[in-house]
């Protein structure tokens, strides 16, 4: 019997890391300042840990190269998504990530499209997303000329936002805000402004900048939202997202709800409420802050309680 994999993340402590893991969620956390959970992760830099079950113990990364089946066979050297829930309690740095192309050629790993739900944000929080600059020119000497205010384009957010963010896009969360996080499987980023600070040990963070400007998209485009609502029984189920490389849906569960797989797995991730999910006659207890993927060969399942969860499949882009 083909059984969902719950997981143990990894934290990261991070400069503008804070405590909304612990003080959202009740994870424990390293230190005041932890910036990210990545929760189901197969990443060399922070592979999570199967929690219960006939492989409790193993990691995602050893399921994926041992127990294909799991995934349905996918083809790859590395299962392709990441999810992590990021606080942001001071602003990360303004940073651009590579496609798979320029990615593999100059880090050896895939390039990083990503996606954010915003899970919590203090009044007038703000992100940037995308920059001014019409040429590659002009965006160059807006950066070599320290004009930060009059590149970087910031949008005001607010718990329940959506924002996809593909490769090429200059972005930053801001301080006060918490997401999750759905991307591929990449840890490359290439910092265009750090705000000049410094770590603990007095060193500022190194910049990447002829990196950033090889793969910025200029001039910046907004992503065209999508956002289709369907109600499935006690299930409204919004599609953020679905492209290439992920579907990114919301389930937001009132009562019992039957769902099919409409992937070769799908990743699962509890922000709110309590519940349990039944596969073949059994039923797993679901709370806040669960992060489980069901694997290739669980067709169907039933959810029952009051959730709010954010679930994504694999695209074809591998």
């Amino acid at each position: 019997m083909i059984q969902p994999l719950f997981f143990t993340g990894v934290m990261q402590e991070k400069i503008w890391g804070g405590t909304n893991l612990r003080d959202l969620f009740g994870y424990d956390i390293p230190s005041e300042h932890t910036g990210e959970l990545w929760a189901i992760s197969a990443h060399k830099n922070g592979p999570a840990t199967v929690s219960q079950g006939e492989y409790k113990g193993q990691t995602l990364t050893e399921l994926w190269d041992q127990h294909p089946e799991l995934f349905g066979h996918q083809p790859g050297d590395v299962f392709p998504l990441l999810t992590k829930i990021l606080d942001a309690q001071t602003a990360l740095s303004v940073q651009v990530h590579p496609d798979d192309a320029y990615g593999l050629k100059h880090e050896g790993e895939l390039g990083k499209t990503e996606c954010w739900y915003v899970i919590d944000a203090e009044d007038q929080a703000e992100i940037v997303f995308g920059h001014h600059a019409k040429t590659k020119e002009a965006f160059t000497e807006m950066i070599h000329a320290g004009e930060w205010d009059q590149l970087l384009r910031y949008v005001k957010v607010k718990p329940g936002d959506f924002f996809y963010v593909p490769s090429g896009t200059v972005h930053a969360i801001g301080g006060g805000i918490t997401i999750l996080e759905t991307q591929q499987s990449s840890d490359t980023t290439y910092r265009v402004y750090d705000y000049d600070r410094k770590d603990e040990a007095g060193q500022t963070r190194p910049l990447h900048i002829q990196q950033s400007i090889d793969v910025t998209t200029i001039p910046h485009v907004d992503p065209k939202p999508m956002q289709n609502v369907v109600k499935q029984g006690d299930t409204e189920i919004k599609t953020f997202v679905d492209n290439e490389f992920f579907k990114v849906e919301e389930w937001v569960v009132d009562g019992e709800t039957i769902l099919k797989a409409s992937g070769l797995y799908t990743l699962v991730s509890v922000l709110k409420g309590e519940g349990s999910i039944i596969v073949d006659s059994t039923s797993y207890p679901l709370t806040k802050g669960t992060h489980f993927i069901l694997p290739h060969g669980i067709n169907e399942w039933t959810l029952k309680g009051h959730l709010q969860i954010i679930a994504s499949t694999p695209g074809e882009n591998i």
